[in-house]
């Protein structure tokens, strides 16, 4: 089964959480955003600059990474008293491989039941 660690023990991702991880990194941004946090933690300012991207799309990226689980966000005060958050990657792993996404597809929800989709004609 797919091994993910974000965050806490080895544990099998469900269909779901393998799309939203799998579609979270399929943005180059984020991609080299991980890559960056994977060397060392960075604050906003820092990532941005590291990264020669805007701190407005670069906390957009943060914000899908962190519901993906995929990084952690930790605010803290520096010694003239400003806040900074930094980020950090948390350590993730996944082994994909043919029967890994037909045990994960297998757990899918079903077309027409997630959150925000609708019934089309002919669906239960």
């Amino acid at each position: 089964m797919t091994t993910s660690v974000p965050g806490g023990e080895p544990r099998d991702l469900g269909g779901d959480e393998l799309v939203r991880v799998l579609a979270t990194l399929a943005n180059p941004h984020r991609l080299r955003v991980v890559a960056a946090l994977s060397r060392e933690r960075m604050y906003v300012s820092e990532l941005a600059r590291a990264l020669g991207i805007s701190r407005a799309l670069l906390q957009v990226h943060l914000r899908k990474l962190e519901a993906a689980g995929l990084v952690t966000a930790r605010v803290e005060v520096s010694e003239d008293g400003k806040a900074m958050k930094f980020y950090e990657v948390n350590r993730f792993a996944i082994h994909l491989t043919p029967e890994t996404v037909e045990a994960a597809e297998r757990t899918l929800t079903p077309p027409g039941d997630g959150p925000g989709e609708q019934k089309t004609k002919g669906s239960k």
